[in-house]
């Protein structure tokens, strides 16, 4: 396996990716893969180690070729800096595909909490002016996922079910007024464009609430868009793979029923044109 780090912009020198790739030798001469960029969560305040490489680990396994972003957090997030990051990080690996041997027309996007308010935003908002701009005369949506998988997304940043602080990072503002808040909203802004989706949560997350991906999966509904979206009945926010390498020692974090999310998704990979 390659791991490399990769700059994406002189401008965001504090955000690069880590490509995890499959060696592909002569001797076994694989087909091409499909991509994910990983989106980490933490609110937009940092981003998780947990919701990182041990995702790529898994989706390497699974035959994926995975980057991870490291995208920017706090006052650096303000200007949809993260969903730019987002729109550069696809746009690379869509024009180096050959070289990371990878399928250019399967390339998904998936995201944890703030992260997956990331990962939707890729799919949701990659027409925002700053962002088109920022990929100068590349082809209309090269910055766009085929699909994105959503782990107990943020996606309203309107109150009352916000989570406040991904709210305010991303925006940029410590009150963010109306206008604001329904810009970086996901679900106020789907439309057709927007790419197949799967969706899991648990009813019982007591920090982003579950009404978050149902607000989610009825735009979707509204629009047309396909999707998947599954609700365990318990579970804490933040379980990454809900397993013991992603637990960091609590047993809350170890959820063998939510294990089946990453089954689910592979499922649901395999079936998205």
């Amino acid at each position: 396996m390659i791991v490399k780090d990769i700059y994406l912009s002189e401008k965001y020198p504090e955000a690069y990716m880590t490509a995890y790739i499959s060696y592909n030798s002569p001797e076994l001469k694989n087909p091409p893969r499909k991509a994910m960029l990983i989106c980490p969560g933490g609110g937009y305040d940092f981003t998780s180690d947990r919701e990182a490489e041990p995702i790529a680990k898994f989706f390497i396994a699974a035959g994926l070729n995975c980057f991870v972003l490291r995208y920017s957090v706090r006052e650096k997030a303000a200007g949809s800096a993260p969903i730019i990051q987002s729109a550069l990080a696809i746009k690379h690996i869509r024009e180096n595909a050959e070289e990371y041997n990878i399928d250019p027309n399967k390339v998904f996007a998936i995201g944890f909490s703030a992260g997956g308010h990331l990962a939707a935003a890729c799919g949701v908002l990659w027409n925002l002016p700053e962002v088109t701009e920022a990929l100068g005369d590349a082809p209309l949506g090269i910055g766009r996922p085929n699909g994105m998988i959503l782990s107990y997304p943020v996606v309203s940043t309107e109150k009352p079910y916000t989570h406040e602080g991904t709210a305010c990072n991303i925006c940029g503002s410590k009150d963010p007024d109306d206008e604001l808040r329904v810009r970086y909203s996901i679900d106020k802004n789907i439309d057709s464009t927007t790419p197949p989706t799967f969706i899991w949560h648990t009813f019982d997350d007591g920090c982003v609430p579950l009404e978050h991906s149902l607000m989610l999966a009825n735009a979707l509904r509204k629009n047309g868009v396909p999707f998947e979206l599954h609700i365990y009945p318990h579970g804490v926010h933040g379980l990454a793979l809900a397993t013991e390498e992603t637990s960091s020692g609590w047993d809350a974090n170890i959820n063998p029923h939510v294990q089946s999310w990453t089954t689910l998704a592979l499922k649901w990979l395999n079936e998205c044109n």
